[in-house]
């Protein structure tokens, strides 16, 4: 079923932000973007006159999300949709990379998610409707080496998003964490923070790795256009994901992944069994 109400994306300056927004306006849809500088918003609402609108934001500010959803609810109307993309990359070797980047990465991607929906849900449950799309990453279900804040933050809002769903499903509420693999955005370039090397014991294992994800900044195998569009069709259907994998590539590694857990779960097995009570314990 389309949904007509107003769309709020965080993070709508850029990157697959930016490109579903476009889309969903160019399909005829009202969207609300949130950007931190005021000539991106400006140049957000030139997309499409009357329909696109935008809000100064920085999600890490959660004092500010509450009123400016609250005044957005009564200047133009009900959000239907949160889209949570608004996010950044950290890089480096987790023993060479301060607690505080840590911090930062949590506060952007974790966070901010969660305060953007703490204040729409009384909204979306007091109509009994809504959508709630969290833009999570392969990373949320894979590793590599370097990316360790990075993932874990990712990890967390896959978590959030599944607790949040069995919480709210039967308020008419929909919630999909939306995992893309790599797309070819700024994710990788201008937008991710890079912890300066230092430990040598590390260059073997990592310094290619950053090579190559420099060198493929650009060049990724997701089109941002395409993954718009699909998530456009999540927005419209009846009966949305709750995990929603973009690109042949997370398909691929996530797959890889589970069928790697399932031979070390069936390998750990008796160990795992041996834990439970006898009271408990099935009989062999």
């Amino acid at each position: 079923m389309a949904t007509e109400g107003l769309i709020l994306v965080t993070g709508a300056s850029s990157g697959l932000g930016r490109a579903f927004a476009q889309h969903a306006l160019a399909s005829g849809r009202r969207v609300l973007g949130t950007v931190r500088r005021q000539a991106d918003a400006e140049a957000f609402e030139r997309l499409a006159p009357g329909h696109a609108h935008a809000r100064l934001l920085d999600v890490t500010d959660t004092a500010a999300i509450d009123p400016m959803v609250a005044e957005v609810e009564r200047s133009l109307g009900p959000v239907e949709v949160l889209v949570n993309n608004a996010g950044y990359g950290h890089e480096g070797i987790l023993e060479e990379s301060p607690l505080e980047e840590l911090r930062r990465q949590f506060e952007v991607n974790v966070f901010g998610a969660v305060a953007m929906i703490k204040a729409v849900l009384p909204h979306m449950r007091c109509r009994r409707r809504g959508r709630i799309l969290n833009i999570t990453s392969m990373g949320g279900f894979i590793t590599m080496p370097g990316i360790a804040y990075y993932c874990g933050s990712k990890f967390a809002l896959e978590g959030i998003s599944e607790a949040l769903a069995s919480e709210v499903r039967d308020l008419g509420i929909h919630v999909t964490a939306v995992a893309p693999g790599s797309f070819r955005t700024d994710w990788a370039g201008r937008s991710m923070t890079r912890t300066p090397r230092h430990i040598s014991d590390y260059d073997g294992l990592f310094d290619p790795v950053r090579q190559r994800r420099q060198a493929a900044s650009g060049r990724q195998p997701g089109d941002p256009a395409r993954a718009a569009r699909a998530l456009l069709e999540v927005v419209d259907s009846d009966a949305p994901p709750l995990h929603l994998l973009l690109g042949s590539d997370a398909l691929g590694l996530v797959r890889d992944k589970l069928a790697r857990l399932q031979q070390e779960w069936s390998q750990w097995e008796p160990l795992a069994r041996s834990t439970d009570s006898q009271a408990t314990a099935p009989a062999a």
